[in-house]
């Protein structure tokens, strides 16, 4: 290769949308813990770049402060970084000392990186040791319904992800999907027609219609 060739890096395997999630068996502060032990349930798993960071600090207690309404529905928590168990447990002790908050789900300890390549959280262009802010939404029965990255500089809002849970669980429930920003109690959009005929009789059929197209109702 000479010097005037691009640089290769690397291809990252990136989890998909709607398929069954990676699996995985890994060490936790809750002891050992697998996939299929979340079965039945949501699950957010998320991973940090470091213990002992100040925004990956605020990210832990910001979890950790909203775990009570996850638990409402029905959705488990589960942290992550490229971390000893021991940093992980003294890092859980740091917050709770200096912060006064619990950090009460589990955080996997992952040294060997094979849960956080296996969800593509280790990007090459922000890091080669540490894995970024990456987010996954698992569904009840295993299967990836969500994922966000967002750099290692910047927070991520815990309270989207509550929304974001909110909003699957309702397309879920009803078969409708939810406009921007939506929260519970606001109005959901109705399923678009997939025939002419469907369309042509969409105005009558007592949704909140603006065309053919965009119609909503509520729950």
């Amino acid at each position: 290769m000479s010097a005037h060739d691009p640089i290769q890096t690397p291809a990252i395997a990136l989890p998909r949308l709607n398929e069954p999630a990676p699996d995985f068996t890994a060490l936790t502060t809750h002891g050992t813990k697998s996939l299929a032990d979340y079965r039945g349930k949501w699950l957010i798993l998320f991973s940090h770049p470091a213990d002992f960071t100040p925004v990956c600090t605020t990210e832990f207690t910001a979890f950790a402060n909203r775990a009570d309404d996850f638990a409402k529905l029905d959705t488990n928590l589960l942290g992550l970084s490229i971390d000893s168990h021991y940093a992980h447990i003294a890092w859980v002790r740091s917050i709770k000392e200096n912060f006064g908050v619990d950090i009460n789900f589990p955080i996997i300890a992952d040294l060997d990186m094979k849960v956080a390549q296996a969800y593509g959280m280790v990007q090459p262009g922000a890091s080669d040791t540490q894995a970024v802010r990456a987010t996954f939404v698992i569904d009840p029965d295993g299967v990836l319904r969500a994922m966000v990255y967002y750099p290692m500089t910047n927070g991520r809002s815990v309270d989207e992800f509550l929304r974001l849970v909110q909003a699957l669980q309702t397309s879920e429930m009803y078969k409708v999907a939810t406009p921007e920003n939506w929260h519970p109690g606001e109005d959901v959009i109705v399923p678009t027609p997939q025939t002419t005929v469907e369309a042509e009789t969409r105005m009558g059929e007592g949704y909140k219609t603006k065309d053919w197209y965009f119609s909503t109702r509520s729950l």
